[in-house]
């Protein structure tokens, strides 16, 4: 069966299911979109990688791509194999210098993966033609990730963000990385580079 090949196209608060959140992968040269509701933990593992954060210490993801890459193990892709009952199945297809295996792995774990190996990421017509949406022709083709990255339940909300100084986001980027909330974080760290473009 043929493969098709997807994007990470964005990330945002999932609207069926409270404290999700879904990534939506977009056919490359494709009009499909395929969103896929993941948790919080997830959600900011795939946001972390996706916008190149440093964290303190290694997250969970960091430490298996590490672990991986000290014994000589490569993650080539991960293809989303099935789809039963609303819920994706994935495989990692892994080699070193002897083996090549696969892995069965959850979707959201398959994607953090992938955004740190930089591997591609593929699924099969039947699971599109189940589950994918059709992005019209007027919209644009690779939304922009950080205007749809998901904000978690903190202390402020898009609004409360606006009306604050910039000394005063700065140091919320700080207290909020010191807490590893690197998905907040990054709706900070949005709102700078908004306001830097106004100068």
């Amino acid at each position: 069966m043929k493969k098709i090949e997807l994007e990470i196209v964005a990330l945002s608060h999932s609207i069926t299911q409270t404290h999700s959140y879904a990534v939506v992968l977009g056919e490359i040269n494709g009009l499909r979109r395929l969103p896929i509701v993941i948790g919080g933990t997830e959600a900011q593992a795939i946001a972390v990688a996706l916008e190149r954060i440093n964290p303190s210490r290694p997250l969970t993801h960091d430490l298996m791509k590490n672990f991986m890459l000290a014994f000589n193990v490569d993650l080539h892709e991960v293809v989303i194999t099935n789809l039963q009952e609303g819920v994706f199945y994935s495989k990692m297809v892994c080699s070193s210098a002897n083996d090549t295996v696969e892995i069965d792995s959850r979707t959201s774990d398959a994607l953090a993966m992938a955004v740190r190996f930089g591997c591609p990421i593929y699924t099969y017509e039947n699971i599109l033609v189940k589950a994918a949406h059709l992005m019209e022709n007027d919209e644009p083709q690779t939304p922009e990730l950080a205007a749809s990255t998901p904000s978690s339940a903190s202390v402020t909300n898009d609004n409360e963000l606006k009306n604050m100084s910039i000394g005063d986001l700065n140091d919320l980027l700080n207290e909020v990385l010191e807490n590893e909330d690197y998905i907040k974080a990054i709706e900070i760290r949005d709102e700078l580079k908004k306001r830097k473009g106004k100068q």
